[in-house]
């Protein structure tokens, strides 16, 4: 298993990341019918870079980015007992280094930073079909929660 090495993501991280987020969108086409079948972006990464609430890592394996993720802390509503939460987004692995460790040492250390930011209730959004994808959350101790429905009236 090659070793993993964690660090913060920065500027001149951006076009490998705006890569990862291109990666991000075609794998989740197939489970997402109301995309736009353009190019599409869903993030500000450079923007995320830069905000204090957000904490964008990549994953390096000899001195090559192969992956990505990001932890945002987010406020709660005021009904919850947390007054906040983090949501973890923009996961990521390029598909040659996928099954040796990545994505969980990537959700490892985001979900060690929200806790450094006292912060103990984590979310994470996953399309309901993608089950590779639940498997792996499952395994870095994630349960299912809710289920977001929709109705298309055309």
């Amino acid at each position: 298993m090659p070793e993993i090495f964690m660090r913060k993501a920065v500027k001149t991280d951006l076009n490998t990341l705006l890569t990862f987020e291109q990666g991000i969108i075609e794998a989740e086409r197939p489970f997402e019918s109301t995309l736009k079948s353009e190019k599409i972006s869903y993030y500000d990464i450079e923007k995320m870079i830069q905000s204090l609430d957000t904490f964008v890592v990549v994953a390096i394996i000899d001195n090559n980015i192969v992956g990505s993720g990001y932890a945002r802390i987010e406020k709660a509503k005021s009904y919850l007992k947390h007054s906040k939460y983090g949501y973890l987004g923009f996961m990521y692995t390029l598909p040659e280094f996928r099954g040796k460790g990545v994505n969980g040492a990537i959700i490892k250390h985001l979900i060690t930073w929200c806790k450094n930011e006292n912060v103990n209730e984590i979310r994470l959004d996953v399309y309901s079909e993608n089950t590779i994808a639940i498997k792996a959350y499952a395994k870095a101790g994630f349960k299912k929660h809710l289920v977001n429905m929709r109705y298309d009236a055309d």
